[in-house]
């Protein structure tokens, strides 16, 4: 196993311990804070294992395999868990609350309903054996969408103190990566619609 196919490994397993510290909240100080530090550094890894792959021309098939479910399943998980701390993210928006809440519960279905239709769409892809690379939107959609979870689980633990201005930035950063992430979407389909041509 290569260096970057470690790499990726390495980001599936530092999602349990996301997991962890997320849920140690009220146990351990700042749980949450250090649980968007996990969540940061895992992101992270999945810009350097690309660049080692590419750079050095270690890229492999497990390796296409593996880091897509790596991202996948991080995003997924760290939007799920958000879903989970309403209290803690809008108990200062006041009357807004359930409405930003479910605001942000249907922005995280448009990001995942994205994401399940792009795969089936590379699988098609893959069958007919056309490959397609990433494009610089699906990138930008990506960092838009980390930058927004760690910002809004750094809110969710310094309400106190900044929470105000984290949740700011991380609501107009979360609504800009789902305005990315549908963009990205339609782009890279019409981009590639000859996928979806019968031969």
């Amino acid at each position: 196993m290569n260096l970057p196919n470690k790499i990726t490994l390495t980001r599936i397993c530092m999602i349990p311990v996301f997991v962890l510290f997320f849920f140690l909240d009220g146990v351990l100080p700042f749980a949450r804070g250090i649980a968007a530090i996990v969540f940061v550094l895992a992101a992270c890894t999945d810009f350097i294992d690309g660049h080692i792959a590419r750079s050095r021309g270690l890229v492999t098939n497990l390796g296409k395999f593996l880091d897509p479910i790596a991202d996948k399943v991080l995003v997924s998980t760290a939007m799920l868990l958000l879903l989970t701390i309403k209290e803690s993210l809008f108990a200062r928006t006041g009357e807004w609350a359930d409405g930003l809440y479910v605001l942000m519960a249907v922005c995280i279905c448009i990001i995942m309903a994205r994401e399940l239709i792009i795969s089936a769409f590379r699988q098609i892809a893959a069958a007919n054996g056309v490959v397609m690379a990433a494009d610089k939107l699906g990138k930008f959609k990506t960092i838009f969408q980390d930058i927004a979870i760690a910002v809004l689980l750094f809110a969710s633990d310094f309400v106190e103190f900044f929470g105000d201005f984290l949740f700011g930035v991380g609501g107009v950063t979360f609504l800009a990566a789902t305005v990315l992430t549908v963009w990205s979407g339609i782009a890279y389909v019409v981009n590639n619609k000859q996928v979806l041509k019968d031969a």
